[in-house]
C-alpha cells in the first residue's frame, strides 16, 4: 500500500494557533528600550514548564538535513511542558503536528514550512515530529522543561505518510 502524501503549507500564527505559538517579529508588539537603541519584541510565546516543579532549560539542537521525500512514521509530545524552537541560522525548516490529544493518525497530521525568521513553541501535550531541517545542518535555540517526571512520549504511527516539499 502506498503511503499518503503530506504537503506543508506556509506557517502563520493563525493556522498554527491550535498547536502553539509562532515566534516572529512580524506583527508582534514591540517598543524601544536601552535609550532607544534596541527594539524589544515582547511576549512572543507562552513558555509552560513549571508542571511538577519543572524549570526552564535553554539548549541548542543541531538538526541534520533530512532526505526528501521523507517518511513520517513517528510522533512525540511533552506532557509536562511546552517546547520552543528558534532557528539560529535563519534557514527554513519543516514542522509536523497533529490535531488530536489521542494517538494521532495520518488524517490528524498538519505540516508547515517555517521561514528562517520564524520559531515555534509547541504547547504542552501537542503531538509533533522531531526537528526536520531541510538542505543544511541547522542550529536551533530550544527552550523546554527540565526536572523530575517523564516529559517525553514517543509513538509509532499505525500508518505513516510521505512528507514532500518544494525546493526552498
Amino acid at each position: 500500500m502506498n503511503s499518503p502524501e503530506l504537503k506543508p503549507v506556509p506557517l502563520t500564527r493563525e493556522v498554527f494557533a491550535p498547536f502553539g505559538d509562532v515566534i516572529q517579529t512580524q506583527g508582534a508588539e514591540s517598543y524601544p528600550i536601552n535609550e532607544g537603541t534596541t527594539e524589544r519584541f515582547h511576549d512572543l510565546a507562552s513558555v509552560d514548564v513549571v508542571e511538577a516543579e519543572g524549570r526552564p532549560l535553554i539548549n541548542i539542537f543541531r538538526g541534520q538535513p533530512r532526505v526528501f521525500p521523507y517518511q513520517v512514521s513517528m510522533m512525540e509530545r511533552h506532557p509536562l511542558g511546552s517546547q520552543a524552537f528558534i532557528p539560529l541560522d535563519r534557514r527554513p525548516y519543516l514542522v509536523v503536528v497533529a490535531a488530536t490529544s489521542a494517538k494521532p493518525g495520518i488524517d490528524d497530521l498538519c505540516a508547515f514550512v517555517a521561514s528562517g525568521d520564524q520559531g515555534v513553541n509547541y504547547h504542552r501535550g501537542i503531538w509533533h515530529h522531531p526537528l526536520i531541517s531541510l538542505n543544511q545542518i541547522c542550529d536551533f535555540l530550544v527552550i523546554d522543561r527540565g526536572g523530575a517526571g517523564d516529559n517525553l512520549e514517543e509513538i509509532q504511527l499505525d500508518q505513516g505518510c510521505i512528507l514532500t516539499v518544494e525546493p526552498v
